[in-house]
């Protein structure tokens, strides 16, 4: 008051004096202001920055990445102003709402930081993998939100927050309508995350939306998949309950993966083994004891039981595809690093006109894609090149080449 009668006393009127009164005093607190906001900002937060980055911690270098203490220090301006509020006289009232506002809504700031912090924290361990809280940390912003908002308005209009309160259930239908969407996103997020449906990491095939890709965010609205060529697919939280889509992570947890491919043999070259076959089966490594034991066994049988062997109908006998399956069956288990723990078949599927397809079907005890894919194209590289051996061939259709040769 002492500046206030001083002005009084050496200008023209009242008016006048009020008005130059307010100007210094506002003057006065933005000085005030500024030094102190530029003694937090050089002085203090240098200090804490340094502290931060000379110790092992990690929390607390995500706390200064995501400016908590900046925004923290923001706060001190509307501390300043709410205290200086008595030197307005009869705009206290309204000085003190407007500061109280701006503390608040600093407030809301340092909040929002901190849960971005606490879930780049919480990403730091493993388990974040299985049970992500950014979709929880989301509703709890909006709460944040909600509070501090009804807050402040019950500050502007001078109102009892609970008066405001009272009349929520007449707006629920109208809230509920217009956050549809992030009212369902939120449970749906809450049943991937507690069923453990979905993690990150995952790699994930969900052919409607076009994703085939790893799950690298998940959150109240959407789940963010990177896809095998870079991309960015965005699919509603809610499509993961409502529609069907792969979980890779069976295999990835299985520690193997299942090729389950076929290869087309001519019918035309499957026949009964003859002796020179036999012979030359017997120099092939890999089924040389197979073949020994099984033509001892053929001939104890046709021998036991008097079988006429001039005709090769007759009795039992060696298949050239018999042989090769067992070759193939050798072949996977000695030279092919497979999964002990999954099935390893050779099988012969129902012909068709395309040939009697041989499908293999094995688990390869490396999940790794571009590995995987190596081995595979290994393993039908070698079966192709060596099926001559069993005087087989591979069925396919004739091409232009082919007719060419036929009309020469």
């Amino acid at each position: 008051m002492f500046l206030y009668n001083i002005l009084l006393n050496n200008l023209p009127n009242e008016i006048t004096a009020n008005i130059v009164y307010y100007i210094l005093i506002t003057i006065g607190l933005l000085i005030i202001c500024f030094i102190l906001d530029s003694i937090t900002k050089r002085v203090l937060l240098r200090v804490i920055t340094k502290i931060i980055s000379s110790n092992n911690f990690k929390w607390d270098d995500i706390l200064l990445e995501n400016k908590v203490f900046h925004r923290g220090s923001h706060i001190i301006p509307g501390i300043i102003i709410y205290t200086a509020a008595p030197f307005y006289n009869d705009f206290q009232a309204i000085i003190q709402r407007v500061a109280v506002v701006y503390i608040l809504i600093v407030i809301s700031m340092v909040l929002k930081a901190l849960l971005s912090s606490l879930d780049s924290i919480y990403r730091l361990n493993p388990i974040s993998k299985e049970r992500p809280i950014k979709g929880l940390l989301q509703i709890i912003e909006i709460a944040i939100y909600a509070v501090i908002g009804i807050a402040i308005v019950s500050i502007l209009i001078d109102k009892n927050p609970v008066y405001l309160l009272s009349g929520i259930g007449a707006v629920t239908a109208v809230v509920s309508l217009i956050f549809k969407d992030t009212i369902i996103g939120f449970i749906s997020g809450i049943q991937l995350t507690w069923n453990d449906m979905l993690r990150i990491g995952d790699w994930v095939e969900m052919p409607k939306y076009g994703a085939d890709g790893d799950v690298i965010d998940i959150t109240l609205y959407s789940v963010k998949i990177q896809n095998w060529d870079k991309t960015i697919t965005t699919i509603p939280t809610t499509a993961f309950i409502t529609d069907s889509f792969k979980n890779w992570r069976g295999m990835r947890d299985f520690g193997a993966r299942r090729v389950k491919r076929s290869i087309l043999i001519d019918i035309n070259t499957i026949k009964i083994c003859s002796d020179e076959m036999i012979e030359k089966f017997k120099e092939i490594e890999l089924v040389s004891q197979y073949v020994e034991e099984r033509t001892k066994e053929i001939e104890n049988f046709n021998q036991d039981n008097n079988v006429n062997t001039e005709l090769s109908i007759n009795g039992r006998q060696l298949t050239n595809l018999g042989v090769f399956r067992v070759y193939i069956t050798n072949y996977l288990k000695n030279r092919i690093k497979i999964d002990s723990k999954g099935i390893t078949m050779v099988r012969q599927l129902a012909p068709s006109e395309n040939g009697i397809p041989i499908e293999l079907y094995l688990f390869i005890a490396d999940t790794a894609w571009v590995n995987y894919e190596t081995i595979q194209a290994d393993i039908f590289d070698h079966i192709l090149a060596v099926v001559d051996t069993f005087e087989l061939k591979i069925f396919q259709r004739p091409s232009g080449n082919d007719i060419k040769q036929l009309q020469l």
